[in-house]
């Protein structure tokens, strides 16, 4: 059932008796009134608010609007967990949380997740309806917590597992900085020298005159191309943006580019193990908070970032559903290594599962951070040696016919 709601401007005083103004969305002016006691506020006053004109019309710039991440969700579910342990009630929870969430996108999905809670939806199911601000991951263990009757706990898991899953990020992100950050700059480098100085190279070899060596006629090529290269990469790289945004979540893209990404010559090794550690902390999540190993595993794959670990989880579903082990369908998978398939068998053995995955997990955390360091270490001189050989190869063949002409004075 969809909630028609209404804006009201509001008066009210506070414990300190202090008036307070503000405005506020509620069904009616009945649970206007609730909200506003929700809120600590004695009302003093009530009035529905126009739609406004001019300079009194909020304006929203949705396409400007930043989106939920992962650390906005944690940050949320840690506060969310602390209130309801201190003895907030739910309703007082999300009602302060949306007023002081500093994200408008997931502060205005609050308040309109507290009118359906309010209304008589459990959280778990107000969250299920905004799939693209609360990932399945997060509505399945809130809705474990509700029906144990440990929703604090579950919200604490839940923000335990996205702060390490923002953490690793920022790891990879590091590694990937310095490199791409290098490769750009040196593209760049490149264009502008084939734009700017190689013209003024070439006008001056052509009042000498004279034959130009092979490298320095590519150059010159190169330079009377840009017109034509520099706006079909501009059109490419639009084009490509556009394609990628709409198509990198399909089953068809994510089949080729996820594969590939693990075999990349440098990066491959450290995207295997932050795909291992994401899936093993997940699943060690879901199955110590309740939900269904079957469950779990769908809601792993579809939250693992990886296709091939997706493909995986399946056959690992098709496994267990048949009464077999988690275990021996991850070994025929080249990508979990046998440490990882020895230790979820000796998990699910002793009844540790949980335990297993999430030391699993710690581990592979490790080896990012490791991998991240030798990797940026191993990079650096690299790329100033890659760089160093396209410059300098582009300023020798610029010489090139200068050293010629000086040649043949002598």
């Amino acid at each position: 059932m969809t909630l028609t709601t209404q804006s009201f401007t509001y008066k009210g005083r506070n414990a300190a008796g202090k008036l307070v103004k503000g405005k506020l969305d509620a069904a009616n002016e009945a649970a206007a009134v609730v909200r506003m006691r929700t809120m600590g506020l004695t009302p003093v006053s009530v009035d529905a608010a126009g739609s406004g004109t001019g300079l009194n019309k909020d304006i929203s710039f949705g396409m400007f609007e930043k989106n939920v991440g992962l650390k906005d969700l944690a940050v949320m579910s840690r506060q969310l967990a602390t209130m309801m342990s201190a003895g907030l009630s739910l309703l007082r929870a999300l009602t302060i949380l949306s007023s002081q969430t500093e994200n408008q996108k997931l502060a205005k999905t609050l308040n309109e997740v507290r009118m359906q809670v309010e209304a008589g939806s459990s959280l778990s199911e107000s969250f299920a309806k905004y799939r693209q601000v609360f990932p399945p991951i997060m509505t399945h263990l809130v809705r474990a917590g509700e029906t144990g009757g440990f929703l604090d706990q579950a919200l604490e898991s839940i923000a335990a597992t996205f702060e390490a899953d923002v953490k690793l990020r920022a790891t990879v992100k590091s590694a990937l900085t310095y490199p791409v950050a290098v490769l750009a700059m040196a593209f760049l480098a490149v264009i502008g020298m084939l734009i700017f100085i190689v013209p003024v190279f070439q006008q001056m070899f052509e009042d000498l005159g004279g034959e130009l060596p092979l490298p320095t006629q590519v150059l010159v090529v190169l330079s009377e191309l840009m017109i034509y290269i520099v706006p079909a990469l501009v059109i490419g790289f639009v084009s490509f943006s556009i394609w990628w945004r709409k198509n990198k979540h399909t089953d068809r893209v994510r089949s080729v580019f996820d594969p590939l990404k693990l075999k990349l010559p440098v990066f491959g090794d450290l995207f295997k193990k932050v795909a291992i550690a994401r899936f093993t902390r997940n699943f060690a999540t879901m199955t110590g908070s309740g939900v269904p190993v079957l469950q779990s595993l769908a809601i792993v794959g579809d939250t693992s970032g990886n296709w091939v670990i997706e493909r995986a989880l399946r056959n690992v579903a098709e496994s267990v559903r048949s009464g077999r082990t988690i275990a021996e369908p991850l070994a025929a998978e080249p990508l979990f290594p046998s440490m990882v398939v020895q230790m979820i068998a000796v998990g699910e053995d002793a009844g540790a599962l949980e335990q297993m995955l999430h030391k699993i997990a710690d581990f592979y955390d490790d080896e990012v951070q490791s991998t991240t360091e030798q990797l940026t270490a191993l990079i650096e001189p690299l790329m100033i040696g890659v760089i160093g050989v396209v410059i300098g190869g582009m300023i020798v063949a610029l010489y090139m016919p200068v050293f010629t002409i000086f040649n043949e004075i002598g």
